[in-house]
């Protein structure tokens, strides 16, 4: 996992629960031996990823359709454009988010049809929205008329953290792409 700065929103307790080793990554050889990527955090993005090289590694990784996971500014991250926010983004994603938040704290529940039939609790906290995406990239859920969880190949990316829940059904599903089960 690669946290850009610390974070409140820690996906490692519901990753180890499911039995994942769980490796905070740092610096580039820590993405070497790894079968998939969660990028969390929000913090200076461009520094963050060009000082130990990190940005060129997960562009080479994404290239090889390596799974990762894109939560908030992890999401901003992986886009191919964004408004408002300024420049670092690695441009994997073909999608463009905007620095749109919901106004504070929003909690709700969304329908995920590949999660199954019950709905998951989901808790927006000045979230990015997405406000384009590209043919290729699949509407996993939206919420409000806004788009909030996407898929694109094997990379995944929301606009709320998961684990401000106890429903892991996200990590779940994250890890069934990367053990190449759907």
């Amino acid at each position: 996992m690669l946290s850009l700065e610390g974070t409140d929103n820690d996906p490692c307790q519901f990753l180890k629960e499911l039995r994942c080793e769980v490796i905070k990554v740092q610096q580039r050889e820590d993405l070497i031996n790894i079968q998939g990527l969660i990028i969390t955090g929000p913090g200076n993005r461009e520094n963050s990823l060009s000082i130990s090289g990190l940005g060129d590694r997960i562009k080479e990784l994404a290239a090889m359709d390596f799974p990762i996971f894109g939560l908030c500014a992890g999401m901003v991250l992986l886009c191919k454009g964004s408004l408002g926010y300024e420049k670092g983004q690695l441009g994997l994603m073909d999608l463009t988010v905007a620095k749109e938040p919901m106004a504070g704290r929003t909690e709700a529940y969304l329908s995920i049809p590949a999660l199954g039939v019950n709905p998951m609790k989901a808790i927006f906290s000045e979230a990015p929205c997405i406000q384009e995406i590209a043919p290729n990239v699949g509407i996993l859920s939206e919420y409000n008329g806004k788009i909030v969880f996407v898929r694109q190949g094997n990379m995944l990316a929301s606009t709320f953290y998961p684990g401000q829940t106890s429903d892991d059904r996200i990590y779940r599903y994250f890890l069934d792409i990367v053990n190449e089960e759907i």
